[in-house]
């Protein structure tokens, strides 16, 4: 099946599953729903993967790692997409993706288990990039709303189900098929794609040349994050080199991102910095909060993984009510209403920390934080579209996600740093829930730059 973008631009269109669009809709969610079901499910499993495997220490970079080497991957998959088009970035990322799980899913020690994350980042980075063009190229743009609504719910279904079952499996079999279980399913959904691809071959321009330089500056900003989770333990110089870690990272990325992006600059460059800084805030808490259940109120992994399902649900609800509101609900308000909502739900899970409140209030803060993440994120997908031309869709798209993915993956960073040097003297968990909400109050502080001036 070949689409016509042209023509699709104009045509009137009934919704994202209908006619030519049903299959490439199924497909590309199918495909975001695996990516997110393997970091979800990974969250749930990853405290008895520690224990087995003997690999406390290197935690924080079991999840840190993949969204470090994710950087490389957007960055890489952006260039390839604007120079040939969307097509080979997609089958390579997904190729990638698959060795990722087959590495992980078969170790017999934390550190092959941490190589095989790094692959899988390096996959599902690129993976959403070449997504996110396909988008672009395949979709009106009446239909984007829509169709980063069912990115979002794809995202956030894993969790209503992801946790509990990989926590289950967990129980019954093994850790090791949390991830060897994914690599079955991804081939199916890759194939739903395929006929909307064959249009899209051709669509890129080779005159746009290979990005070495900012190619080489994902690579040193994927390497500073990884550094900072390496070198921090060690005595005396630990600490300035971490501090060094960090300072190299902030400058290795700002190639990535439109200029202005660290400076908060109106429009989109404030826009992928509030995407990065709520998805840090977010993801920052998130990690830590099946680990917080299973190790101080002794919980299952089932148990742990089903804490997360009432963020899920609120992300999911809030991502369907933006897409339905349509233009009724600005987007610059979705996300100012939504970043306010991120910051208030890790507020109340530092509180929940702190005064080791019942398991309930650690589901209730989860609830409204997902509600902000499911209604601010895909109005930063729509607007970062909005505001690219057509030549700079890949780099953008790329930037989007190298936002998401760099700022998690700093955050982690951090907070797996700050929590083994809290670990003897203070609680650990208070302490990486303070910072997940300062990161996430600057989120909410900056949210109306995202308005282009005058707007």
């Amino acid at each position: 099946m070949t689409i016509d973008t042209g023509a699709t631009q104009t045509a009137k269109t009934t919704g994202i599953l209908s006619g030519a669009y049903l299959w490439i809709t199924i497909g590309a969610c199918a495909l975001v729903f695996l990516g997110a079901f393997e970091s979800l499910a990974v969250t749930t499993v990853m405290p008895a993967v520690s224990l087995d495997l003997d690999g406390e220490r290197l935690y924080a970079l079991a999840f840190a790692g993949p969204l470090a080497t994710g950087v490389i991957g957007m960055a890489v998959a952006g260039n390839w997409a604007d120079r040939r088009g969307p097509v080979a970035p997609l089958y390579a990322s997904v190729a990638l993706f698959v060795v990722g799980l087959l590495v992980a899913g078969f170790a017999p020690t934390m550190e092959v288990l941490v190589a095989g994350r790094f692959a899988q980042g390096l996959g599902n980075g690129g993976l959403m990039v070449a997504l996110y063009v396909v988008v672009a190229r395949v979709y009106p743009r009446a239909l984007h709303p829509s169709i980063f609504a069912g990115f979002a719910a794809a995202w956030v279904v894993p969790s209503l189900v992801g946790p509990t079952v990989a926590g289950a499996v967990t129980e019954l079999w093994s850790w090791h098929w949390v991830f060897l279980g994914v690599v079955f399913l991804v081939v199916p959904a890759l194939l739903m794609v395929v006929p909307a691809l064959r249009g899209l071959s051709g669509e890129g321009d080779p005159t746009i040349p290979w990005a070495f330089g900012r190619l080489g500056w994902a690579v040193l900003a994927a390497v500073a994050v990884l550094g900072l989770n390496l070198v921090a333990d060690l005595p005396v110089a630990g600490p300035v080199l971490a501090a060094a870690a960090v300072v190299v990272a902030l400058i290795a990325v700002r190639p990535l991102l439109p200029a202005g992006a660290l400076r908060a600059r109106r429009g989109l460059p404030s826009v992928l910095l509030v995407r990065g800084l709520a998805a840090a805030g977010f993801f920052g808490a998130q990690v830590y909060i099946p680990y917080l259940l299973t190790e101080r109120y002794e919980v299952s992994p089932t148990i742990a993984g089903l804490s997360l399902t009432g963020g899920a649900l609120a992300w999911s609800a809030a991502a369907t009510v933006q897409g339905r509101m349509g233009v009724r609900l600005s987007s610059v308000t979705a996300v100012r209403v939504g970043t306010v909502l991120v910051a208030v739900g890790v507020g109340l899970a530092l509180v929940a920390a702190a005064l080791t409140a019942p398991v309930v209030m650690i589901i209730a803060a989860w609830i409204v934080a997902g509600a902000g993440m499911g209604l601010m994120s895909p109005r930063t997908s729509a607007l970062t579209l909005e505001m690219s031309a057509p030549e700079s869709q890949g780099f953008n798209s790329s930037a989007m996600t190298v936002a998401d993915s760099f700022g998690s993956a700093l955050a982690l960073a951090i907070t797996g740093v700050l929590f083994t040097s809290v670990a003897g003297a203070g609680d650990p968990f208070v302490a990486v829930f303070v910072l997940a909400g300062v990161i996430a109050l600057a989120a909410a502080v900056l949210a109306p730059r995202v308005a282009a001036r005058g707007a």
